[in-house]
């Protein structure tokens, strides 16, 4: 811990001490290369600074929204399929992945969703029960 001391107490201050910072914004035409060089650790980490810093308080933009949709019936303001209970067989599946070529029932298109994307869609089922 002593060596973190001496350069914060020490060290930095004589470097800063011994920085050719001219007086005027004409003095920095007059200075040396080699006076240029003992600049560039200051200017470097100034401008370091204030980078992390305006990246703080930068604003995030709004996340993409992507549609769920891709193809079927764009056309339309809201896609509604609707199927009477009494024209169901014993068991229907349909799609809520929206990739089906048969849509609104499910062709398993779901399954190469997933793996592509690592999602866990799959299709609404239902079933009559057995008569007891």
């Amino acid at each position: 811990m002593e060596v973190v001391s001496n350069i914060i107490t020490v060290y930095l201050p004589n470097y800063l001490s011994n920085l050719p910072v001219p007086k005027s914004l004409f003095g920095y035409a007059r200075l040396s290369v080699v006076e240029w060089f003992s600049l560039v650790p200051v200017v470097g980490t100034v401008s370091l600074l204030v980078y992390i810093t305006s990246q703080a308080f930068k604003p995030k933009p709004p996340p993409k929204k992507h549609p769920v949709n891709l193809k079927i019936q764009k056309e339309t303001p809201k896609v509604v399929n609707l199927v009477d209970m009494e024209d169901l067989a014993d068991k229907v599946t349909y799609c809520r992945c929206w990739r089906s070529k048969k849509f609104p029932l499910c062709d398993g298109s779901h399954n190469k969703h997933n793996e592509e994307t690592g999602d866990n869609v799959g299709p609404l089922v239902l079933r009559r029960k057995a008569a007891a």
